[in-house]
């Protein structure tokens, strides 16, 4: 409980002011740090969260999908109350329920970060029955540009760090 008490501090200071309308600026500086500490947190490659992000909403905390699906990480209604999300349009749950979800399905699909994106798209049912043999082309090229993303930024990651401030919880009595 201490540690969850610890959580909802410091992702508040990272929070915009409240009382007053954040900057899209903020917004996406607050999103990019939830996604950082999530991914962290749920011991996930930060490049892979961010990568699902821009595939998913474009950094767009209020895209909504033809389908129904909400926020930064695209949250269909019973996943995010699978995954304890109230508000969708909400950075932090939204990032949250979204990391835990793909995290819960990367231990799912043994470590088949292939599956499991395919699984973040479709669900999981549709490729826990065919696995790669599902086939479908918006998977297919949702998959790829995910793949390709996160490649990409695995490669751009040492530059990235040296631009980077980390993101740290804070240490008892601060």
């Amino acid at each position: 409980m201490k540690s969850l008490t610890r959580t909802v501090v410091f992702l508040t200071l990272l929070a915009p002011p409240a009382g007053r309308a954040a900057t899209q600026s903020q917004v996406q500086e607050f999103s990019v740090r939830c996604a950082a500490f999530y991914a962290s947190a749920f011991n996930i490659p930060v490049e892979l969260v961010d990568s699902v992000i821009e595939v998913e909403s474009g950094w767009n905390p209020y895209a909504v999908s033809k389908k129904g699906a909400a926020g930064l990480m695209q949250l269909m209604p019973e996943t995010a109350l699978r995954f304890g999300v109230r508000d969708r349009f909400n950075v932090e749950q939204n990032v949250r329920g979204g990391v835990a979800y793909l995290a819960w399905l990367i231990r799912l699909f043994k470590g088949d970060l292939r599956l499991a994106v395919a699984a973040y798209n479709v669900g999981e049912s549709q490729i826990l029955l065919r696995g790669l043999a599902y086939s479908s082309r918006e998977v297919f090229e949702y998959v790829s540009r995910v793949a390709q993303l996160y490649r990409r930024m695995r490669f751009e990651s040492p530059r990235r760090l040296a631009n980077y401030t980390p993101v740290s919880q804070p240490r008892g009595g601060e």
